[in-house]
């Protein structure tokens, strides 16, 4: 099967989008989930230069795309490398930095073309021996790949055919692999930059992409500026050279009522994540525009730790369950902005079940009932006994309280106080060694954007003992082989059906309570035109300027 340049491919992944990173049923394509004003300004001629000033809600982690864990330093990772290949809003898979490809029969290894024309910011040329660079240096435990790991499995291995032609080894067929390729975490790294400052090339990314790195002053602003030799821009986006503007300025402003009132001051042009409070009052506001994109993959979901007691046992966490109002929190927090979620796929993901929702509403009685039934007894304060130790639930999360995920917290704290449960509150901001590397956790919330269902095995299938453990440690014969069927499954109706048993067991079985879908929204002035986002939801800086 051969796939040319501006022709769908007949592999693309069928999904239903719209994004991240890491919402809202149906998935909107870029355009339809921004404003009005935002969509008519594509009518309107760029202008060229100036700078844009875009307010981050936090700080990347790093600027090495195979080391990053975080979807904030995506929004950065974009502008400045690029992808073999596109996801489109319509789910196909065109050109990027690969022209064209071709697939074995038995799907296990992927052939590119490679543009002959790209160059590095360094000026290292772009070819094949880059590609294999990439991906073996993914594979490279001295790396330490975050994301990446995961969205490039099952690769194995590459083989230079020539200067512009690269043959990628799979060790298993995979629906998902050729979709992940044009995620930013699959991004292309200088080679000669990864030698020269090693662990350190998140503080001095070079790639092929639109801007070029020029600084980062920790926990306060990012600088990129215009790459003028760009030329190979992908389908996605209109303008195929390079940027409109000078450069963009990443300012760093994880405190919500500054970030947002810095737009409204005009001190920046743009902000990311906008506080529910302020999305009613921004979208009537004549001088200024909210953009907004749908998120696909895994929502915000409370994980289980199955390693700990008494959480291993499926009625417990039944009764966490039925006595957390879901419903109540998302109301309250986020003031009718952000969907409730009821699955561990967002409702624009493919294979997303539609049936789970209103499956699992509040039950305070069942909820004591199957305390009960576990010999979990009332003491006289009101926290359940038994054996002589206390019914007690650690409850992880991270700073800064980004989307008011704190917030949840307490608020769970509250609710289970009616079953009898104690909740343990600890907010850090080492969440790596608190949860990824000691486990010492009982509930623990995370998303993931990802365009595939495959993102599920990761975090259900049962984990290689000498890799990281999954978040829930759930290990399920049933659910480890559907997840692998559903990895080579050909058929999109069979795999979608795979899905969806995978999704089932996980919610009869409360696995996980999953909270809330997250829109990615952004906040501008009236003058900023041009921005879109990608299929995960990543704004693109392409097409932006600034009109008088």
């Amino acid at each position: 099967m051969k796939v040319r340049k501006r022709k769908e491919t007949m592999l693309a992944v069928a999904l239903v989008m719209t994004l991240l990173l890491t919402a809202c049923a149906g998935g909107k394509p870029a355009a339809e989930g921004q404003n009005a004003a935002a969509q008519g300004s594509g009518e309107q001629a760029a202008v060229q230069g100036g700078e844009l000033t875009f307010a981050l809600a936090t700080s990347p982690d790093t600027l090495d795309p195979h080391r990053s864990g975080l979807a904030v330093a995506v929004r950065v990772i974009r502008t400045i490398h690029d992808s073999l290949v596109v996801q489109l809003p319509d789910h196909s898979i065109k050109p990027w930095l690969a022209t064209e490809w071709s697939v074995s029969d038995d799907g296990l290894s992927y052939t590119f073309k490679l543009r002959k024309d790209v160059t590095f910011h360094d000026g290292t040329p772009f070819n094949a021996e880059a590609v294999k660079f990439n991906f073996d240096r993914i594979l490279d435990p001295a790396t330490k790949a975050a994301n990446a790991a995961a969205l490039l499995q099952p690769y194995k291995s590459s083989e230079v055919i020539d200067e512009y032609t690269v043959k990628l080894n799979l060790s298993t067929p995979s629906r998902a692999f050729l979709g992940n390729l044009s995620q930013a975490l699959l991004g292309i790294v200088s080679p000669t930059a990864a030698k020269k400052y090693g662990d350190q090339l998140g503080q001095h990314p070079v790639g092929t992409g639109p801007f070029k790195f020029v600084k980062w002053d920790e926990n306060a602003e990012i600088k990129v500026e215009r790459n003028p030799d760009y030329h190979w821009a992908p389908e996605l986006v209109t303008n195929q050279g390079a940027p409109h503007l000078n450069g963009i300025d990443f300012k760093i402003v994880p405190e919500e009522a500054t970030r947002i009132g810095s737009v409204q001051s005009k001190q920046v042009l743009a902000a990311e994540t906008v506080p529910p409070q302020h999305i009613l009052t921004l979208k009537n506001d004549a001088h200024f525009q909210l953009l907004e994109a749908n998120t696909v993959g895994l929502p915000y979901t409370l994980f289980f730790n199955q390693d700990r007691e008494p959480w291993n046992d499926v009625k417990a966490r039944q009764a966490v369950q039925l006595a957390v109002d879901v419903d109540s929190i998302v109301k309250t927090l986020y003031l009718g902005t952000y969907q409730r979620a009821w699955s561990p796929l967002t409702p624009g993901t493919f294979g997303y079940d539609p049936s789970l929702e209103n499956a699992v509403k509040p039950d305070i009685a069942k909820a004591n009932q199957l305390l009960d039934e576990l010999g979990w007894v009332k003491g006289a304060d009101g926290v359940r006994v038994k054996e002589g130790k206390k019914l007690t639930l650690h409850y992880v999360d991270g700073t800064p309280n980004r989307e008011k995920r704190n917030d949840i917290a307490v608020i769970v704290q509250q609710q289970l106080k009616q079953i009898g449960v104690a909740v343990e509150i600890e907010i850090t901001k080492d969440v790596r060694t608190v949860v990824y590397t000691n486990g010492s956790y009982d509930l623990y919330g995370n998303s993931q954007v990802n365009s595939d269902p495959n993102a599920l095995y990761s975090f259900y299938h049962t984990s290689d003992p000498n890799g990281r453990p999954s978040l829930p440690r759930l290990s399920n014969k049933d659910v480890d082989e559907w997840l692998e069927q559903a990895l080579v499954e050909k058929d999109d109706a069979k795999r979608e059906e795979l899905y969806k048993k995978v999704q089932h067991y996980i919610i009869d079985n409360a696995v996980i309570i999953p909270v809330y879908v997250f829109p990615y929204t952004v906040a501008a002035v009236k003058s900023v035109t041009g921005l879109s986002f990608d299929t995960l939801g990543y704004p693109l800086f392409n097409d932006v300027s600034i009109q008088p």
